[in-house]
């Protein structure tokens, strides 16, 4: 129960206690007690005149005289650099897909609609052209994005006019993706910004190129080529890998493999294969993020999240585990030796020491798929035995999007946000809730995810959800329409009842958060909740980060105006002019801040209270059900 309240992941850590196998939540006991100066913030190693670290009573200031603001500030913004390189890097190979797309090969696209709705947002004109020709054009101008000198990002002035005006007035307009992460690397060199908010104010402008640039690329490339989601039905939890079946379980973030490995696991000739071998087919499960994408799109089963990729394995029935890039354990290397598993990389810029390589081509897609499905089946006959598939898995529904909404609250033929906004202006709605993010050893696994989450529904607050988090909800249960009347305030369950959706709505993968982000600019442009996102009743949450990644992502929700709780603070408490900054003086500039609350239920409430201050001052009627 310290580690997880997933029962299949509690009998797993029990079955790798039984043979002496060593998880992540062993190692990082390992590590403690971890290093006070890094967790705080006061440990400098940008140059070799250090490693420099601010101890009381002894030093002020690193070599150079950077004091403990400056040292905290680089070390944050930096975290906010590599995860926004991360998830911006995903859009880039997405865009170069979609550009393979445009030729002869194995992508198509899938979703002519949404292919044109995005050459709007670039200014291209789709009259008279082919899906391919408009593809080839989509995706040149998205690689522009990336690398462009002059202008400012296309896909922001998708947010509110009020939001782009105040991010003009700030000097954080995104400008090119890759400009803004190369320019916090060189602010944060030795010898340049020492200034605390001007080191924050880059932050901010290099997370917007990622959430409103990068991974929105990524979000609406996606759905070009492998079609925008719907909702759909499910299963998840180890309990979907099958004993009798070929097991190729996917892990990582990227869909341009994961979507090429479930079409070759279709393929007649190898499923006959798989018969010869003794399987009974073959069964394709997900792990993290790339979980979600297959899931969104097909409704293949999810093993679990970030945390189960170890527990996985030890269920001895995994005979491929298929990893790109991205939450990756390099510990699998040396877990797979005591397993039949075998452990596949498949992109360039993750290589793991001990697993086989077989390089992943959007050029050869479908043959590469196809090689790394018969490795699994060939490994089948392989079992040594002693398999133990926990019987857990749990029903779930998924595929929501921001398009989405439009047709299940108004319709095909009057698709409109208007009952989401007036649900909330008459007060059958608190507001809405964003709860994102990651599995991490230092918090009980998924007890913050699903607990507040609960906090919420029963408020009558609506909650949308993405990666590990979503997974997390989805094991518990909350991804159910029925759960609405189990755990839902009246309001809400009014709501889910005539919609005929949960209370939660799983919008994706981490890199979908930009769906959240669209919605929000769809509420304001509905009207009735004011003119900017930060007017709106909503907040966020990522009760159990770990990632860089998150780090940017939190950054681009506040510097979007969102009320944004962390279930443990930033690495830079020591600083306490920069806590002050990221939990008060931001929202002045932004409209957005940050706070700190590791117990779920009360960084619930603080979501709560935060909404409620929205609703009055739109002056909104008392939620109906308070």
């Amino acid at each position: 129960m310290e580690r997880s309240i997933d029962r299949a992941a509690r009998e797993m850590l029990g079955v790798a206690k039984e043979r002496g196998l060593v998880t992540a939540w062993d190692r990082y006991e390992a590590q403690t007690p971890q290093c006070r100066f890094g967790a705080s913030g006061l440990c400098c190693r940008i140059c070799v005149m250090g490693p420099c670290r601010i101890v009381e009573g002894k030093s002020t200031a690193g070599v150079c005289g950077a004091g403990v603001d400056t040292i905290a500030a680089r070390n944050l913004v930096r975290m906010i650099a590599a995860g926004a390189a991360a998830h911006s890097d995903h859009g880039r190979d997405v865009a170069h897909t979609l550009l393979s797309a445009s030729r002869d090969g194995d992508y198509t696209v899938k979703d002519p609609v949404k292919l044109r709705r995005v050459a709007y947002s670039f200014g291209i004109e789709a009259e008279g052209k082919d899906d391919r020709e408009l593809a080839r054009e989509v995706a040149e101008a998205a690689l522009a994005e990336f690398g462009k000198q002059e202008g400012e990002l296309l896909l922001a002035y998708r947010a509110p006019e009020p939001r782009v005006e105040r991010w003009r007035r700030l000097g954080i307009m995104p400008r090119g993706i890759d400009r803004e992460v190369v320019e916090i690397m060189h602010r944060t060199t030795m010898g340049v910004d020492a200034d605390y908010r001007n080191i924050i104010l880059q932050g901010m402008r290099c997370a917007l190129a990622d959430g409103w640039g990068g991974s929105m690329i990524a979000t609406d490339l996606q759905d070009v080529l492998f079609g925008t989601p719907s909702p759909l039905r499910a299963r998840v939890n180890l309990g979907v890998l099958d004993p009798e079946a070929v097991n190729i379980v996917v892990h990582g973030h990227e869909p341009t493999l994961s979507e090429m490995i479930v079409l070759a696991a279709r393929d007649p000739e190898l499923r006959r294969l798989a018969e010869e071998v003794g399987a009974r087919g073959i069964n394709i499960a997900g792990i993290c993020c790339t979980a979600n994408e297959i899931l969104m799109r097909h409704g293949i089963p999810v093993a679990g999240n970030f945390l189960h990729q170890e527990l996985a394995v030890m269920t001895g029935v995994v005979d491929a585990m298929v990893v790109d890039v991205q939450c990756i354990m390099p510990a699998l290397s040396d877990l797979v030796k005591h397993f039949h598993t075998v452990l596949i990389t498949t992109s360039p810029k993750a290589a793991i020491p001990g697993a086989e390589h077989v390089e992943f081509s959007e050029d050869r897609a479908l043959e590469v798929a196809k090689e790394i499905v018969r490795k699994g089946i060939e490994n089948f006959p392989r079992r040594n035995g002693g398999a133990r598939v926990p019987d857990e898995a749990m029903d779930l529904i998924a595929g929501f999007t921001a398009e989405s909404v439009f047709y299940f609250l108004g319709g095909r033929y009057r698709a409109t946000y208007r009952p989401l906004n007036d649900a909330i202006i008459d007060g059958r709605l608190r507001g809405v809730a964003g709860i994102v993010g990651c599995n991490n050893p230092k918090i009980t696994q998924d007890f913050a995810h699903v607990e507040m989450t609960k906090e919420l529904i029963k408020h009558d607050v609506l909650v949308v959800t993405t990666g590990c988090a979503a997974i997390a909800d989805a094991k518990a249960g909350l991804l159910r329409p029925e759960v609405a009347f189990e755990l839902a305030g009246k309001g809400l369950q009014e709501i889910c009842e005539a919609v005929g959706i949960p209370p939660v709505l799983h919008l994706g993968a981490c890199v979908d958060n930009s769906r959240i982000l669209i919605a929000l600019t769809n509420m304001v442009h509905e009207g009735g909740l004011g003119d900017d996102i930060s007017d709106i009743p909503v907040a966020g949450a990522a009760p159990e980060w770990m990632s860089e990644k998150a780090v940017a992502i939190g950054f681009y929700f506040v510097a979007s105006g969102v009320f944004t709780v962390l279930g443990q603070p930033f690495p830079v408490t020591a600083s306490e002019a920069l806590m002050k900054f990221l939990t008060e003086d931001i929202e002045e500039l932004v409209g957005g801040k940050f706070a700190f609350e590791p117990d779920p239920i009360k960084a619930a409430h603080l979501m709560i209270e935060h909404i409620d201050r929205k609703r009055h001052a739109l002056k909104l009627r008392e939620p109906m059900y308070a």
